[in-house]
């Protein structure tokens, strides 16, 4: 038995630094004010965990593994430093992918090297092997899709054909008979492996297709989850303590927020992870608006209204993202605060393309994280509201999700911005929302309709009331 000695110490209360502090920083990570402290934290465990890891005896060839993190660290920096806030949504879901992609690759190095040297492993490796290149997989072709329909490359409506749900379900079947096969009959056969992968992959494209566009959110925020899934399940292959606490944290940190955004939709999270959720046409609810025009307001006459109000809630959405808006609103809200209007910031969920798109933009502009409330803490002011300022926001504020049931977005709570004295809405065109349906509220008596975009509508009509 080899004894005990004191680098193997350091090294294990190093490993229990690393994953203790990815425990702080994700608790941290929980407010507005200590986020950022929480994510310097968590990258030092991460860092410390690399570091100790290549410290490893067995660890002789550096220069591979030292080339990779550099090209991929450098590729990492340019893509952030690069991508638009609009844009970021897109660029999670990716990392998701990655993360899961990394996982599959780790566990499939472990096969193989089983295989070349004519080793057996235990069950547990086994299993967990195929739980990792399962769940990575997945996790990628799922990501890309998701990714796909952010991006507009793939359509954003559900895709749904007959029979996808039996076919979905043989292909899982079939994914778990490989790994018991593996595990029970021949933990080296390649085909088996191969098979393993590629139906996995079949499996996150049939799972994530039939979820729509306006549901995005909250997949992304289960992929994340899955690739967190992932890592831990690697962490086992390998027999990594830190990979597994890392893992496990991602994993269970995103099926929270997973059911969170759940239950603020109205949906059900097996719904969400079978991919059975979202409607495959949205058309029954845009004839009636359709029918209707929008009233178009000019910027003086939004100013007028807000000249007057006493009370004002801003519902801040996509379009607030895409126009870069956030500061604008903060100074047009700001003026109104210093000239004794209440303002309030009206938070949904799944605003946006992403979980906390809307905090993370309204933080980037000083607002005062005081002024932004949930959903269900500001619904009941609206009938009291003056004015309502919708900014881009469309799904996250159609009534017909209260009272259509032939609508995609029926039963997810919105919004009740149609219950206030004024709505002016900030639109770039007369398109239709992220789920493809018309908006009722646009067409509403009480509401006006400032075309253009957003942060110069709001430029304008700040200039406006300064002048009533």
């Amino acid at each position: 038995m080899t004894p005990y000695s004191y680098t193997d110490f350091a090294t294990e209360m190093g490993l229990l630094v690393a994953a203790v502090s990815f425990i702080v920083g994700l608790k941290w990570m929980s407010g507005p004010k200590t986020a950022v402290r929480g994510n310097k934290v968590a990258a030092f465990g991460m860092t410390l965990g690399g570091l100790i890891t290549l410290a490893d005896p067995g660890v002789t060839d550096y220069a591979p593994i030292l080339g990779v993190a550099v090209a991929g660290g450098l590729i990492g920096l340019i893509m952030a430093k690069r991508v638009a806030m609009t844009s970021m949504p897109q660029m999670v879901g990716l990392f998701n992918g990655f993360g899961g992609t990394a996982s599959v690759f780790v566990a499939g190095g472990e096969f193989y090297k089983n295989v070349w040297s004519h080793s057996t492993p235990d069950t547990l490796a086994i299993v967990t092997t195929g739980a990792s290149v399962l769940i990575g997989s997945v996790t990628l072709t799922g990501s890309l899709i998701a990714v796909g329909k952010l991006q507009g490359t793939i359509t954003s409506a559900p895709v749904l054909w007959p029979g996808q749900r039996f076919i979905t379900g043989l292909l899982g079947i079939g994914v778990i008979a490989g790994v018991v096969y593996l595990a029970v009959q021949n933990p080296a056969d390649q085909y088996a492996f191969w098979g393993i992968v590629a139906a996995s992959a079949v499996l996150g494209v049939l799972l994530t297709n039939p979820i729509g566009g306006g549901d995005m959110p909250v997949v992304i925020s289960l992929l994340n989850s899955y690739s967190g899934l992932a890592a831990c399940a690697a962490g086992f292959v390998v027999k990594s303590n830190v990979l597994i606490v890392s893992g496990s944290l991602v994993g269970a940190a995103g099926i929270i927020l997973t059911v969170i955004m759940c239950n603020a939709m109205n949906r059900s999270l097996a719904n969400v992870i079978f991919g059975a959720f979202g409607a495959a046409d949205g058309g029954a609810t845009a004839g009636a608006a359709d029918e209707k025009p929008m009233k178009e307001f000019q910027p003086m006459d939004a100013a007028i209204h807000l000249s007057n109000a006493r009370n004002v809630i801003v519902v801040p959405g996509y379009g607030l993202a895409v126009s870069q808006a956030q500061q604008s609103i903060r100074e047009l809200c700001e003026y109104l605060g210093n000239h004794g209007c209440n303002v309030k910031y009206a938070i949904h969920p799944v605003a946006g393309r992403m979980p906390g798109h809307m905090n993370v933009l309204l933080a980037e502009a000083n607002v005062p994280y005081e002024e932004l409330y949930d959903l269900d803490d500001i619904n009941g002011d609206f009938e009291s509201t003056d004015v309502c300022i919708v900014v881009g926001a469309n799904d996250v504020t159609n009534p017909s999700a209260r009272d259509d049931k032939a609508s995609p977005l029926y039963g997810m709570p919105v919004f009740n911005c149609d219950k206030s004295q004024t709505v002016v809405v900030l639109k770039r065109g007369r398109g239709k929302g992220f789920a493809g349906v018309q908006n009722p509220l646009f067409v509403a008596d009480n509401t006006g309709v400032v075309f253009g975009d957003a942060k110069k509508s709001l430029v304008s009509i700040l200039n406006e009331v300064k002048q009533l």
